[in-house]
This record gives C-alpha cells, sequence and structure tokens, in this order.
C-alpha cells in the first residue's frame, strides 16, 4: 500500500522539526498530506533552549531565516559551552573551568596534541580555540556585515523554546502545506500484523493515517501501543532529575555568548542567558541529594532563599527506545530517548533523526521492513555514542569531594566503545580514526575539548623534528588571532541591540 497519509503526533520542537524535515523532502510529491496532533491538555516540556552548530544548516534548509529565529526567538548566540568547578577544587582552584568550545584545535588542520602534551602545566586546552579570549570578553561571534548563518568564529543559538516550536510550526504550516489539528489520542488502534491501524481521540472520532511519527514526549503514546522496550541507561549516568527556573534579566545585563554548565556536590546546573531572562536547570541525582540539599544548593547559586515551589520538575528517564522505528512508526524527540542536556543532545539527537526518517521515507508500507533495519542500527548506535559523550564528562573529572563524584568517577559501568577507547586515549591522544562511523555525531575534537579541558592522563610522545616549532608558532597564531577579534567583534548584547535597532529603523 503507498503511503500517502502522515500524521505527526505531538508538538513542541520535536513534533514540528519532524513536520519541517518530512515536508521539505517530501513536498516534491503533492500527494502526500502531513498533518500534526497536538492536545492542548498536555504541556510541552520546553526546557531544550541550546543547539550546536548543525541548527544553522536545518534552518537553512527549512528556508527560516536568520532574522526571523532571532527578533522572534529571543535569540543569543552560542559558542560553545563553559563547564565550572568539574574538577577537583583543591588541585584547580575554586572556580576552575575550561570551554567546548564550537571550533576545532587543529590549528591550520595540524595536529599539535602532541605538542600539547609536553606543555599541558602550562597550557590550558581551551586556548587552542579563538574563541576561548571571545567568549570569556562577551563578544558577539558577528560581525555587523557578517551574512546570514556566518559569523567570524562558529556558533549556534539560544532560544525560547516555547517560541522557537512557533516558528518552527508557522512555517511548516506556510512553507509545506503542513496539516495541524488539536485533538487528544484516547486509543490506538492496530492491524492484524501488529502495526497502526488507527488513532481515536477524546471527541470519540477514528482518524486512519499510512505512517506515524510518536512525538508526544516522556508518554509515548504510539511506541507503548507497539510495546517497544525502552533501554534503561541510568547505571551509567546516574543524574536523574531536574528542577527548571526562569530569571528576568534587564536590558543592561551582558549577556553571555556560551551555555554555562556548573558542577555541584550531585550534579551541575545549565545556565542559558536569552536577551530577556535566562533558563536555569540544576540536574541532580536523588540518590545523594535531597530536597532540602537541593533547594540549598540551588539558592546558594542564585543567591536568594528559593522554594521548590518556585520550580519545575522534570523527571530524567536516561535511555532510549531498543527501536526508533517499528513498523509504520517511528519515535522522535522525547518519546524516542532521553539523555541529560548537558551538551545540547535533545535537539541534536531530534535533528539527527528527523533528517534521517526524511531521507529514508518509504513510498509504500512494504518497505518499511527493509528501511527500519538500516534506520535502526543507526539510531541505536548514535544514541549509545552520546550516553559515552555524557558519560564521559563525569567518568574523566578528578573530584572525589562527594559520594556522587567519587560513584560517577568509579563507574565501571560504561560500553564497551568507551572502555576501549579511554584506554587507547592513555597512550595517545584522539585521533580520527577512532570515530569510524558518520553516526559518531560527537566526534574527536569533542572529545578531545572535553578529556583536555579536565587533563586527562595521556601518556606524553616523542616531538618530532620541527613539530614543536611548528605546534608553537601555530598556537601563537591562535593567541593573536583571538586578540585581533576581541579588538574588532561588538559585545555581544550591543550587537543584538544593533540589529534591533536597524530592523525599528527599516519598519519606519
Amino acid at each position: 500500500m503507498n503511503i500517502k497519509r502522515v500524521a505527526i503526533v505531538g508538538g513542541g520542537s520535536a513534533g514540528w522539526m519532524a513536520a519541517n524535515h518530512l515536508g521539505a523532502e517530501l513536498s516534491r510529491d503533492p500527494s502526500i498530506e502531513i498533518t500534526l496532533i497536538e492536545s492542548k491538555d498536555i504541556p510541552v516540556i520546553g526546557v531544550g533552549e541550546g543547539t550546536v552548530p548543525r541548527i544553522k544548516e536545518t534552518l537553512q534548509k527549512f528556508g527560516i531565516s536568520e532574522i526571523d529565529l532571532i527578533t522572534r526567538c529571543d535569540v543569543s548566540f552560542k559558542q560553545g559551552i563553559k563547564f565550572a568547578n568539574w574538577m577537583d577544587k583543591e588541585k584547580h582552584g575554586v572556580d576552575n573551568f575550561y570551554y567546548h568550545p564550537f571550533s576545532s584545535p587543529y590549528p591550520s588542520g595540524f595536529d599539535v596534541n602532541n605538542y600539547w602534551l609536553s606543555q599541558r602545566d602550562s597550557l590550558e586546552y581551551s586556548r587552542l580555540s579563538e574563541i576561548y579570549l571571545v567568549a570569556e570578553a562577551n563578544k558577539s561571534p558577528k560581525h555587523i556585515s557578517s551574512g546570514p548563518y556566518s559569523g567570524a568564529v562558529d556558533y549556534a543559538f539560544h532560544f525560547n523554546a516555547a517560541k522557537f516550536s512557533l516558528l518552527l510550526a508557522e512555517n511548516a504550516k506556510e512553507r509545506f502545506a503542513v496539516k495541524h489539528k488539536y485533538e487528544t489520542i484516547e486509543q490506538v488502534e492496530l492491524n492484524s500484523d501488529g502495526s497502526i491501524k488507527s488513532l481515536i481521540y477524546s471527541s470519540r472520532e477514528e482518524e486512519k493515517f499510512d505512517f506515524y511519527v510518536d512525538c508526544s514526549g516522556f508518554r509515548s503514546v504510539l511506541m507503548e501501543r507497539l510495546a517497544v522496550p525502552f533501554l534503561d541507561k541510568s547505571s551509567q549516568i546516574l543524574t536523574d532529575s531536574a528542577l527548571v527556573l526562569q530569571e528576568p534579566t534587564t536590558e543592561n545585563m551582558e549577556i553571555a555568548p556560551y551555555t554555562l554548565a556548573t558542577a555541584h556536590d550531585a550534579g551541575w546546573i545549565w545556565d542559558i542567558p536569552l536577551t530577556s531572562r535566562r533558563g536555569l536547570g540544576f540536574v541532580y541525582s536523588s540518590a545523594h541529594m535531597s530536597e532540602s540539599q537541593v533547594e540549598e544548593s540551588f539558592s546558594s547559586y542564585l543567591g536568594r532563599d528559593l522554594g521548590f515551589s518556585d520550580l519545575r520538575k522534570v523527571p530524567m528517564k536516561i535511555g532510549f527506545r531498543k527501536k526508533f522505528w517499528e513498523k509504520n512508526c517511528v519515535a522522535l524527540g522525547l518519546a524516542q530517548g532521553f539523555v541529560e542536556p548537558l551538551e545540547a543532545t535533545s535537539i541534536l539527537v531530534t535533528d539527527f533523526s528527523a533528517q534521517l526518517l526524511a531521507k529514508n521515507f518509504p513510498k509504500t508500507t512494504q518497505d518499511c521492513e527493509i528501511l527500519s533495519e538500516h534506520c535502526n542500527r543507526a539510531v541505536e548506535y548514535t544514541w549509545e555514542r552520546v550516553i559515552d559523550f555524557i558519560q564521559l564528562h563525569y567518568f574523566v573529572s578528578d573530584r572525589r569531594d562527594t559520594d556522587f563524584w567519587r560513584d560517577c568517577t568509579s563507574n565501571e559501568n560504561m560500553s564497551d566503545v568507551l572502555r576501549e577507547r579511554l584506554a587507547m586515549w592513555r597512550l595517545a591522544p584522539p585521533k580520527s580514526s577512532d570515530f569510524f562511523s558518520s553516526f559518531d555525531i560527537f566526534g574527536v575534537e569533542n572529545y578531545l575539548f572535553v578529556l583536555y579541558g579536565m587533563l586527562y592522563p595521556t601518556r606524553k610522545g616523542i616531538l618530532g623534528p620541527g613539530e614543536a616549532e611548528r605546534s608553537s608558532k601555530l598556537i601563537a597564531t591562535v593567541n593573536n588571532n583571538s586578540q585581533d577579534l576581541l579588538q574588532k567583534l561588538l559585545p555581544h548584547r550591543e550587537w543584538l541591540g544593533k540589529l534591533d535597532a536597524q530592523l525599528k529603523r527599516a519598519a519606519r
């Protein structure tokens, strides 16, 4: 049977991202109808407010202008993540930090890691990127003259998740003719072969589609009905709860061009700056911190007393569905899986999976069996490696000051792949050939910044003739380029303010 009617169950960023990916890919066939169904009774989680540079390519594919994104979604720029207090405070100071920037640690493409290992006591690894000084000075990544989705250094975005979803929705409906309806699903009917036959709404209306995309969040109403098992990964990543808060800011406050991830006794705090507020999340392990301790620790971070009544709690079930694609149904977003948002993983994996589906979308229901096998292998591999990368942040820390950090750093529950890689990286620095799959969405450069930001003990190698001199000169060039950018780039808030003023003048 030909697939002509597609249902996306659930809105939010995941649902509307799926709608745009499918709309962009399937719009060449006008006979295919895409309908997004969401319930007014079920709130959207809406805490994914950070992205990685891949999002720029996706938004351009959707036809969304950067100006619209910035002006409509309270956007600030993100040049990377600043990790504070992830290391032993006695050894590295109470204000220790490192960056995972959106850039390469290979100046002019040259591998300086062998040289850096000989200088590690005097040279912070983060300084192999121009972004280090640019971000520390709260500078914009873009010149006033920079074109859309381009800048002096690479960047992604922070945005208001609810407004971002609205922008995606508008684009999907206007550009790709995606239909939109509000209904609450009461029942999911199956065919005799176990595939999904129809949806029954609370209004008692029954509606049939040929293919279904489950974007219903943690409820995962379609995949649960199909009895697709959930693979629990909580033994690898110990955090299981987050408390979410929004704090207003004033127009004269500087805007940091990075996500701040500050470690505490049983987890970490995200701090995401937007133009008019900060989005904060206190991520923790409930097995290692009581509610009173959480309240005290979060209050200390904010500098004011805070009660649980002020906060929204998000339970974090770490893991993913054994199958991303079952029969005539695919799961995306939280319905597919979840890992705490340390590296903006939620939107990243959703974007990757939605694009994978769009590029492999079946023409007939008979195609599903063949295509799903390939896609399931790809998505499972991606999730396993994402779990590896997040666990790495905890495992390689030298903090041992609380039970949480002792448990994280002694945790033997890890994948064989991560175990093997960590053993290899004690002998020599990571290299691109260690990442042999295109489904490793975190690659060698990501690992280098995290490993050596936390001084992973790789054995020093022998420097070849001229290697030290060339490496030293290239690193000096990075520093000189950084100093030049500091002079030429505007402060982050000033750049955003000038854009706003320019648009207001043009509108008169």
